[in-house]
């Protein structure tokens, strides 16, 4: 697929020494003043424009944007390295190591069953040394995404519904119990079953196989589409939010609905 891996090797190098030198004494007073914590919500804002340039199909873009991350890679990486903590190369190193034994089917045996995804879990789970089949999931996650990511894991020791059904009584029971805690007006018992109704929501959401950050984000970029056509309507119609009535506003949102 490389037509030259001696020019990929040395492009990666350069990489390296170009931000080397913006470090350095004499560099770029940005990059010198920057620590791991501080790049986080640079590293956060480059991984979501890459999301963004997937989901828009935007190869060119994508191409930059995943050149912006791996530069936020290596920028963490060096400033490991700066501190004598690791380097680049030994996470290379780390990961080849990782897909090979974790793909024993691909490398050494082809009968092994290990990267089934309930095994693969349990496998990590014994690697890692952890306590629970729940742990591993960070703790940044997005929480609709982290919600997703813990009832699968629940699910792999068959911890899960059997049918759609017993979501939907789920639910209806949920949505009981948070109109109960909105008649209490006890904050903290509202926020609670509100959250509860939230994660069941997004466990319909696993059972019907959508995924909930996603399906969110497209229902916001309608209303926000919808939004805007209300605003030139009420603009080109000289009318004011606050001079009509709900039910003024939710007939002229039914009509900007009904035309697509």
């Amino acid at each position: 697929m490389y037509k030259n891996k001696k020019n990929l090797v040395a492009s990666f190098l350069d990489l390296i020494e170009i931000l080397r030198k913006l470090r350095a004494p004499g560099g770029c007073s940005w990059d010198i003043n920057q620590t791991s914590k501080s790049l986080i919500p640079y590293l956060l804002e480059e991984t979501y424009e890459v999301i963004e340039a997937i989901e828009d199909k935007d190869y060119v873009l994508l191409k930059e944007e995943l050149g912006d991350l791996l530069l936020h890679v290596i920028f963490q990486a060096e400033l490991a390295s700066e501190n004598e903590n690791f380097n680049i190369f030994d996470s290379i190193q780390n990961i080849n190591d990782k897909l090979i034994t974790r793909h024993p089917h691909v490398f050494s045996n082809k009968e092994d069953k290990s990267w089934q995804t309930g095994s693969w879990e349990l496998a990590k789970q014994k690697e890692k040394k952890r306590d629970s089949i729940l742990d591993g999931v960070p703790k940044a996650l997005p929480a609709l995404t982290k919600a997703k990511r813990i009832q699968e894991k629940a699910a792999i020791v068959d911890f899960d519904w059997t049918n759609i059904q017993q979501v939907y009584y789920k639910i209806d029971e949920e949505l009981i119990e948070l109109k109960e805690a909105i008649k209490s007006k006890k904050y903290n018992d509202i926020e609670e079953e509100l959250g509860d109704v939230l994660f069941t929501i997004v466990n319909l959401s696993r059972h019907i196989n959508i995924n909930p950050e996603l399906a969110l984000d497209k229902s916001i970029g309608k209303f926000v589409k919808r939004f805007h056509k209300l605003e030139k309507h009420m603009k080109k119609n000289k009318l004011d939010f606050k001079n009509q009535s709900i039910d003024e506003l939710d007939q002229l949102w039914n009509q900007i609905k009904s035309k697509k």
